[in-house]
C-alpha cells in the first residue's frame, strides 16, 4: 500500500509528463514500407505464380495467358488445348510432322550470305542466327514423301531473322520450284516471314519477282503447287509466291498481310474491322480456300495432292 508521499510523487509525475505532451501537436508519422527483395518470404509468396512456372517445362498461351506443359503441348502439335491458339512451329518439327518418317531429303542445305550493301553487322548478325538456330537460312528446302506421294517442301523460318527473304532465300526457294518442274513432282510451301530482307535494300526486293518467275515454271508443269500460310505471313513474301498457290490454305488466325494494320489505317483514314489481317477475315473475303487446324494439315495435303495425282 502507498504512503502519502509516494502517492504525491506518482501524481507529480503524471502531471508533469501530461504538461510536457500537451506542448507538442499531433502529427501524424507515415511509416515508409520496405521495397520486396527476392531474398524475401513476403516477395515469393506474392510471386508464388511466376517462381512456380519454369520456362524449361511449362510454356505460356500468348492467346489466353494458360500455362502447358510443354511435354503436352509438343504432343498436341504446340496448339493450346485450352484456347486452339496455334502457336510458332519449330521447323523440323513441322517437316516432321508434314512427311513420312525418314523420307525428307534436304536440298541446297549449305548456303554463304550475301551482303551487297555492306549492311553494318549484317554478316555477324547472320552468322549468330546460324549458331543459335543451327540453321544455314531463313528456309528449308528438300524432297519427301506425304503417304507415299512424292512431293518438294519448303518450310520457312521465323527463328531465324523472322523468315525474313534476302538473296539466299529466294534462290532455295526458286530452285526448290525448279526441281519440282524438272522432276515433275508437286510443291508445298510453308510460308512464315516478316517480309523482304531490308539489309539487302533492292536484291531482297528482287526475290519476288524471281521466285514468282519459279512458280510459273511448275505451272507449266502442270503439277500443283499449295501454298500454306502459318503465322505470321507478311509483306514481300505475301505480295509474291505465298499467294499464287493453286491452292492457298491457312492455319486458323493466322496474321496475313502486306503492310502493317497501322499504316493501312493511316494511309486509307478509315478504321479497320477487329479482325483486319487475320485468316478468317482473308477468308471471308475471298483471299483464302480454306482454313485448316494443324492436326489435319498433313491429310488435307494428301488428298488435294492425291486428286491431282498424274498417271
Amino acid at each position: 500500500m502507498l504512503n502519502g508521499l509516494q502517492l504525491f510523487k506518482k501524481e507529480k509525475q503524471k502531471n508533469k509528463a501530461k504538461k510536457k505532451s500537451d506542448n507538442y501537436t499531433s502529427i501524424p508519422i507515415k511509416i515508409q514500407e520496405k521495397e520486396e527483395t527476392k531474398e524475401d518470404g513476403n516477395y515469393i509468396a506474392n510471386n508464388h505464380e511466376s517462381n512456380n512456372i519454369d520456362d524449361r517445362f511449362w510454356s505460356k498461351c500468348p492467346e489466353c495467358g494458360e500455362y502447358t506443359f510443354n511435354k503436352d503441348l509438343e504432343e498436341n502439335l504446340f496448339v493450346c488445348p485450352k484456347c486452339n491458339k496455334h502457336m510458332r512451329m519449330d521447323v523440323r518439327d513441322r517437316i516432321e510432322m508434314l512427311t513420312d518418317k525418314g523420307t525428307f531429303i534436304e536440298i541446297n542445305k549449305e548456303s554463304d550470305v550475301v551482303d551487297p550493301l555492306k549492311f553494318p553487322n549484317y554478316i555477324e548478325k547472320v552468322t549468330s542466327y546460324k549458331e543459335k538456330t543451327h540453321e544455314s537460312e531463313s528456309v528449308i528446302t528438300g524432297v519427301g514423301r506425304i503417304n507415299g506421294i512424292r512431293y518438294v517442301l519448303c518450310v520457312m523460318n521465323p527463328a531465324f531473322m523472322m523468315g525474313s527473304m534476302g538473296s539466299v532465300t529466294g534462290d532455295k526457294i526458286s530452285y526448290a520450284f525448279e526441281y519440282g518442274a524438272e522432276h515433275n513432282i508437286p510443291v508445298v510451301v510453308c510460308s512464315a516471314s516478316g517480309g523482304a530482307r531490308m539489309q539487302e535494300g533492292m536484291m531482297s526486293l528482287m526475290q519476288m519477282a524471281k521466285t514468282s518467275r519459279a512458280v510459273t515454271k511448275l505451272a507449266e508443269k502442270g503439277q500443283p503447287y499449295i501454298s500454306i500460310l502459318t503465322d505470321p505471313t507478311t509483306g514481300g513474301v505475301t505480295a509474291s509466291f505465298a499467294m499464287l498457290g493453286d491452292i492457298i490454305i491457312s492455319e486458323p488466325k493466322t496474321l496475313i498481310g502486306f503492310a502493317g494494320k497501322r499504316v493501312v489505317k493511316q494511309t486509307i483514314g478509315r478504321e479497320l474491322p477487329e479482325d483486319f489481317q487475320t485468316a478468317e477475315f482473308m477468308m471471308e473475303n475471298g483471299f483464302l480456300d480454306m482454313i485448316v487446324e494443324r492436326k489435319d494439315l498433313k491429310d488435307t495435303i494428301y488428298k488435294i495432292l492425291y486428286m491431282h495425282k498424274r498417271k
